[in-house]
């Protein structure tokens, strides 16, 4: 049906045109979730025996008593010859006169042994295995 607007205006030749819409096509996207495959990770532990090995040290001394009996005027002082340590030990001797006596020096040696040991220990190791899984349900693409 012709409207007003479409009537021929005087003075003026206009061609009236309609427009009628046969087909729209409308884009949607979507997105969905599709499981491709699965991966189990398995941790195993394994236990191994194996021989620790560490230098020690040990330190021992050996005390021996040298006797001196000898009159000294003042009390000696510790001193070290070589691997040595001499303490030296003192008495007061009541005579006419006060004197003062070395009686004995103790000579202190000191030893360091070193020996091998070895221990056995248990060490663990861990490692993965990875299984690659198809899905359960593939979904089919549509």
């Amino acid at each position: 049906m012709p409207s007003l607007d479409d009537a021929p205006r005087s003075g003026a030749h206009t061609t009236s045109e309609e427009v009628v819409p046969l087909a729209e096509e409308i884009a949607t996207i979507a997105k969905r979730q599709v499981v491709t495959g699965r991966v189990r990770v398995q941790t195993i532990t394994d236990t191994v025996e194996e021989l620790a090995h560490a230098e020690v040290q040990r330190e021992s001394v050996e005390v021996t008593r040298v006797p001196i009996d000898k009159v000294v005027e003042t009390a000696p002082a510790i001193r070290t010859d070589g691997d040595v340590t001499i303490l030296p030990i003192v008495e007061e001797v009541l005579v006419v006169e006060k004197r003062l006596v070395l009686k004995e020096e103790l000579h202190i040696w000191r030893r360091i042994a070193t020996e091998s040991v070895e221990v056995p220990v248990t060490l663990r190791k861990q490692r993965a295995i990875v299984e690659r899984e198809a899905p359960d349900d593939p979904v089919p693409d549509r």
